[in-house]
């Protein structure tokens, strides 16, 4: 009898031991730092006295999360076109394959922007508002390609917002291709022009998720492609002709956000998108960038923005190193207090203090937890990838990319701002609700959400020089981690 209860107790130690082992299981971190992790898979440390806490709360819901990821510019897939298919491959399966980035949500440029090597646009047949002229052959060339490339390695699927930067020059007042104003006479051929644009792409097996009225619609110093609207312009546009106009066709569900520009004018822009029932219909939400600062995510902006119409989505459509010829093979630099932005030379006097030297992948890191904690809901970045000049731009506007490569050579390089987003984009899931978050280390940044399979992820963000320990908290779970010195860490919890 003995002997059998013993056998007893012993079955039940091993039973718990490997539940406990498996509750172990569950946990597990990666982390991307200063010191040379990129996405490196990370143990659990010991309890320490020096310990601050991590406390998730998972019954605390937010925002629903769209997704993250970044842009197909014509500029990156000309350089696309460029390398070789096994480096094409790699950068594909490193962006939108499971064991990648697994990007979400993506956007792309309607007609020619500044990441263009020309001047294009789908119709230049002045008069032409049938558009019977209309042709996307230099998309079917560039843009086209890689999207269907990303597709057939995407096991989820993407989605994809297209923005405009300018209708072709015949129908604004200037006759520009930069600046000016779009033609009133014009407006249905410009709703018009939206859809077949959709059909167009359509016939290749592309659908769009949404689109944005503009890009930038204060327009960009009149240096590249632009159109110019006001608040009331656009609304009036999307109110008594796109989204009428789109609401007739197949493409009805198709989601409008407007605005699409700086962060710091978003109360103007929302206070007059969502002024009554009539104009609130047609818009899905706003869509903001992040140039207006290289520090403030604009918090208050953001909240003001989510208060005036909760049910609308928040997206930041567009973000990178601009104003930069990027380091080439030279992860220090990404780590380092040195990076300049438009600002450090152009901006005013009294909104200088908004440009300082700034760590990228901090900006990164910092302005994607912010966002996520202030109610946004998608994150995309700009161009996916670039050369070593930091184009092609016809304009010669030199930016970074996460991921840089030198065509002429057909060699990639992978900058710690892709390991940054896959921090995000890999973990943080479309359909994922941001949940609660509180910690007692004010020097770390937080954020966390429940994916649809029930797994939550938390990042962790640590700008000092030392490492950091927590005590991470969520229900019955309850882990010992340490994030090292300038780093980045996402942990996966899952039941």
């Amino acid at each position: 009898m003995k002997q059998l209860f013993f056998t007893s107790i012993l079955a039940l130690a091993v039973v718990w031991q490997t539940n406990a082992q498996k509750r172990m299981a569950t946990i597990q971190i990666f982390e991307t730092s200063a010191g040379g992790n990129q996405l490196t898979k990370i143990e659990p440390s010991k309890p320490t006295p020096l310990s601050s806490t991590i406390q998730i709360n998972s019954h605390e819901q937010f925002q629903t999360i769209t997704g993250f990821g970044g842009s197909f510019t014509q500029a990156t897939a000309h350089l696309m076109n460029q390398l070789s298919k096994q480096n094409q491959q790699k950068i594909i399966q490193a962006y939108f394959s499971e064991q990648g980035a697994n990007y979400s949500l993506t956007r792309t440029h309607i007609n020619s922007c500044d990441f263009s090597t020309h001047h294009y646009a789908y119709n230049t047949t002045d008069g032409d508002t049938t558009l019977q002229q209309f042709d996307i052959s230099e998309d079917e060339r560039t843009i086209i390609p890689m999207i269907q490339q990303a597709q057939n390695v995407s096991k989820d699927g993407f989605q994809i917002i297209a923005s405009p930067w300018t209708a072709p020059p015949w129908m604004k007042d200037n006759k520009q291709w930069i600046g000016g104003k779009l033609l009133p006479q014009y407006y249905p051929t410009w709703a018009l022009y939206f859809e077949k644009y959709f059909t167009a792409y359509k016939k290749h097996g592309i659908h769009f998720w949404g689109i944005t009225v503009e890009n930038e619609p204060h327009g960009n110093g009149n240096n590249w492609e632009s159109m110019l609207f006001s608040p009331r312009e656009m609304t009036d546009f999307v109110e008594h002709h796109l989204g009428p106009h789109l609401e007739k066709t197949a493409f009805a569900k198709t989601k409008i956000l407007g605005y699409d520009q700086n962060r710091a004018g978003l109360k103007e822009w929302v206070d007059e998108m969502y002024r009554s029932a009539p104009s609130s219909k047609y818009y899905a939400g706003t869509a903001i960038h992040w140039y207006e600062s290289t520090y403030d995510y604009f918090a208050e902006a953001l909240q003001y923005a989510h208060q005036k119409n909760p049910q609308k989505h928040l997206i930041n459509t567009e973000a990178c190193v601009d104003a930069e010829v990027p380091k080439w093979k030279d992860d220090k630099w990404y780590w380092s207090k040195e990076a300049t932005d438009w600002g450090w030379d152009w901006a005013s006097e009294k909104e200088k203090y908004l440009h300082p030297k700034y760590v990228p992948v901090f900006r990164y890191a910092t302005d994607i937890i912010g966002c996520l904690n202030n109610r946004v809901d998608g994150w995309i970045d700009w161009n996916m990838v670039l050369n070593k000049q930091g184009g092609p731009n016809w304009f010669k506007n030199w930016c970074v990319a996460p991921v840089i490569v030198d065509e002429e050579k057909d060699e990639v390089y992978f900058t710690p701002l892709y390991y940054t987003m896959a921090h995000f984009s890999k973990f943080i899931r479309p359909g994922a609700k941001r949940i609660g978050t509180n910690h007692t280390d004010t020097t770390l940044m937080v954020t966390a959400a429940q994916n649809p399979d029930k797994s939550v992820a938390v990042v962790v963000f640590n700008p000092t020089e030392e490492a950091k320990h927590f005590t991470l908290k969520l229900q019955s779970t309850t882990q010992h981690i340490s994030i090292a010195a300038k780093a980045i860490q996402t942990i996966l919890l899952k039941n």
